[in-house]
């Protein structure tokens, strides 16, 4: 299938629009033979399919503005489509990442809960379903985003080394085996970045409220490493005010009883090992050197060093995965009575293996799988955050669910984004969001371990961007 748009600056909204009801499909600069969707905008706006040699068009006026020319004709495409496949997105005509912050959005601008109700199902031909399911979501977040200050910040700190590479993942994530030699070079100079940090983070009076350690696998580091980045981390900021101290131990087959008690000496007060799936013949399908009895025997353990908060993510849709073993992982995970449940779509990324190797899944009951996880609710656990991906199957979503009081405080404030997040790491990206306003600045490190590690002084270079950037809201003689 080809996507062509013509007369619109940017074809964001119409070409996502269109792969929604055509996953795969490459936008072309010009039409050639096949199937297409083709979306231009003149004096007035056009679509047109052309599928299996049937075209049907549709035509629409031309708003003057070149936002609204787009959204317009992102609109006329949907319509289209929705009508020749028969096939209607849950989240309707949404493409964003973030639906439940449109909620936030709406609410402060002083919409009535019946406008937004309209908006979502009416505007945005959202399911009843998933609209209640973001505005669920937003209500549970409602207190937790009301302490938020201007000056709060999150501290996201990334270990790019895996036991293995899942054939879903396209993170940058090093094996343990053939990249051990720059491990310790790189938990060295990560240390030092995060001593810099704190000097950014204390120089501009920002408050840190929650810490992320994240992956790739952090316990794909040895006992001592991890001791050597936490023990920084604890030298460099005062611990006791933190609302959550997160370390993914989502790996079984590089975590062991050792790595669990370092992780609750060093202050981690809420940790994920995340089995994916209980299959054993889906884990080595998607590259997984574990069993599902693994995951069991880190589960003990991380109890038994104290760990009273602990995450299991599991992914629906997975390459040989059915809707029964879906379901089978899911009161596998409930047994176990976790304080959080992640889960998560299959998302097809472009760096994949799965999408590299071009390999065939199970797909078609994607929808199915998670409407399993009404037994999530029947067991006790709340959605508490929410975000979609491009090229997520059918669509769908990932949630977060949780027992009350677990919801995790660091994936409300990245997905909302009401403060800062400064990142360290190979490929971090420091998210600078504006005391009391809308701008967000990026600042980026190197995607690679060795580049990261070789342009070590140009990292911190471009962290000195953060009391730069403070700098224009804090000082009263700047008007910027």
């Amino acid at each position: 299938m080809q996507i062509v748009i013509k007369g619109v600056a940017s074809v964001y909204e119409p070409e996502n629009i269109a792969r929604m009801f055509f996953p795969g499909a490459r936008l072309e600069k010009a039409l050639g033979r096949g199937d297409a969707v083709l979306a231009r905008a003149g004096r007035r706006l056009a679509a047109g399919v052309r599928l299996n040699g049937v075209c049907t068009l549709r035509f629409a006026p031309a708003p003057t503005g070149e936002k609204e020319r787009e959204c317009a004709l992102a609109a006329l495409v949907y319509e289209l489509l929705r009508a020749v496949t028969g096939i209607r997105p849950p989240w309707g005509k949404l493409t964003g990442v973030r639906p439940v912050r449109i909620i936030h959005d709406q609410r402060a601008a002083g919409n009535t809960e019946a406008g937004i109700e309209a908006l979502f199902v009416d505007h945005y031909d959202c399911t009843r379903e998933k609209f209640e399911l973001a505005r669920g979501i937003a209500d549970l977040q409602r207190p937790i985003l009301a302490r938020a200050k201007p000056l709060d910040y999150s501290l996201y700190i990334g270990i790019p080394f895996c036991p293995s590479r899942c054939s879903y993942c396209s993170f940058v994530s090093l094996s343990t085996e053939r990249e051990t030699k720059l491990m310790q070079p790189y938990v060295d100079a990560l240390c030092r970045e995060v001593e810099a940090m704190r000097k950014e983070a204390a120089a501009c009076g920002l408050a840190l409220k929650t810490i992320y350690i994240g992956g790739g696998t952090p316990t794909a580091l040895a006992a001592a490493q991890l001791r050597q980045l936490m023990g920084t981390v604890r030298e460099c900021f005062d611990l006791s005010g933190l609302e959550e101290y997160t370390v993914e131990a989502g790996r079984p087959d590089c975590t062991d009883a050792e790595k669990l008690a370092v992780l609750k000496e060093y202050g981690a007060t809420r940790i994920s090992i995340n089995p994916q799936t209980f299959s054993d013949a889906v884990l080595a399908r998607i590259g997984r050197r574990h069993t599902a009895a693994d995951i069991l025997r880190c589960y003990r353990e991380a109890r038994a060093a104290g760990h009273q908060n602990i995450n299991m993510d599991l992914i629906a849709g997975l390459p040989g995965d059915t809707v029964e073993g879906f379901a089978q992982s899911l009161a596998a995970a409930i047994a176990l009575s976790p304080e959080n449940i992640t889960v998560h779509t299959l998302t097809l990324k472009r760096a994949s293996n799965l999408v590299i190797q071009s390999e065939e899944g199970g797909y078609a009951d994607v929808a199915a799988m998670l409407e399993k996880c009404r037994a999530l609710a029947g067991a006790g656990y709340r959605p508490y955050y929410l975000y979609r991906q491009k090229n997520t199957l059918q669509n769908l979503e990932n949630t977060g669910w949780c027992k009350p009081g677990y919801e995790g405080c660091y994936n409300i404030y990245i997905m909302e984004e009401v403060h800062s997040i400064l990142s360290a790491g190979a490929g971090g990206s420091t998210k600078l969001c504006q005391p009391g306003g809308s701008r967000i600045q990026r600042i980026f490190n190197y995607k690679y371990p060795a580049e990261y590690i070789a342009g070590f002084d140009t990292i911190l270079k471009r962290k000195e961007g953060v009391s730069r950037f403070y700098a224009g809201y804090l000082d009263p003689q700047t008007t910027g």
